[in-house]
């Protein structure tokens, strides 16, 4: 989790410096294909195949889309007017979202009181970062732009939770196939991305590379091993550590100014967000399936095993 919160804290970083050599959609064409290579080549060293089967890939193609291609051209949209700390800040929203969703879907089990304030003191603390009151303009746009990829990440991890997670299927292969997947849907934009700046800064091209080989492929892969085993909306409170994280590096490598009202925000937004994780103790959560590890006793057949369930 901590390792996952460092390679996904920086990506912010990344995307601004990627910025500076190639148009928004084409940063996020390259980081899928980069991504994607990276995994590949994983599968190749460790002899895992990609998932086969119309109804699999389907599902691949639905979460591609939710959890990849349209965050990551939202992030490289939005980061053209919100810096790198505001936009990890606004990403900590994600747990906030995933909760909303499981509410939605049943998966939350009710919604006591303490929880409830956390949702609506996480809200609170996106509304202190936006400041409507100061007529953001274009910056609120973008940042806009980031809270709606959150939200996307949200339903993206709920659909691998529901649907591909747990199905005999080893993470590494998942999430190779799902950046390949995303590679295709960002490709198929390519035509409308746009001009890159006019002058394409080294630093920007060499950005591309670390945010789609670690920032990316490794950050994807370990995403899917810990919703493999903690389930989606565990895995979204990796959104506690990330604007500690795009905020120190935005402040000390792109020298971002700090702005008190955005640490504000963020401290009423992680709060919340740690309110909506308290459980009871009676509440369980539900059982890891192998990580990384297909399951390899077949199902009865005409039964669908749950999400998150162990195929014993």
């Amino acid at each position: 989790m901590g390792l996952l919160a460092l390679l996904w804290g920086s990506t912010f970083l990344w995307i601004e410096l990627a910025l500076r050599a190639l148009s928004p959609l084409q940063v996020t064409v390259a980081r899928c294909l980069l991504g994607a290579g990276t995994l590949l080549v994983l599968c190749l060293v460790t002899r895992r195949r990609l998932p086969r089967g119309r109804a699999v890939w389907g599902h691949v193609f639905v979460a591609a889309f939710w959890c990849n291609a349209l965050p990551f051209a939202l992030f490289s949209l939005g980061q053209r007017t919100v810096g790198s700390g505001l936009a990890g800040v606004l990403n900590a929203t994600t747990p906030l979202w995933s909760m909303l969703l499981g509410l939605a879907l049943g998966t939350e089990r009710g919604l006591r009181p303490v929880r409830a304030g956390g949702l609506l003191l996480g809200f609170a603390g996106v509304v202190v970062i936006f400041a409507p009151w100061q007529g953001a303009g274009q910056a609120g746009w973008g940042a806009l732009a980031i809270v709606a990829a959150a939200a996307s990440y949200a339903v993206g991890f709920a659909y691998m939770g529901r649907h591909l997670v747990g199905r005999g299927h080893a993470t590494l292969s998942l999430s190779s196939a799902q950046l390949l997947a995303a590679t295709v849907l960002t490709g198929l934009s390519l035509p409308l991305g746009g001009r890159p700046p006019a002058h394409n800064a080294p630093a920007g091209l060499i950005a591309v590379v670390i945010l789609g080989i670690f920032a990316t492929g490794i950050t994807f892969h370990l995403t899917y091993r810990i919703i493999a085993a903690e389930g989606a909306t565990n895995a979204a409170t990796v959104g506690y550590l990330l604007p500690v994280v795009s905020l120190v590096l935005g402040f000390v490598v792109l020298d971002e100014p700090f702005s008190p009202r955005a640490a504000a925000g963020m401290v009423i937004v992680l709060v919340g967000v740690g309110m909506t994780r308290r459980r009871s103790p009676g509440d369980a959560g539900p059982p890891a399936p192998p990580v990384d590890a297909p399951a390899e006793a077949p199902t009865r057949s005409g039964s669908e095993e749950h999400p998150g369930q162990i195929v014993r």
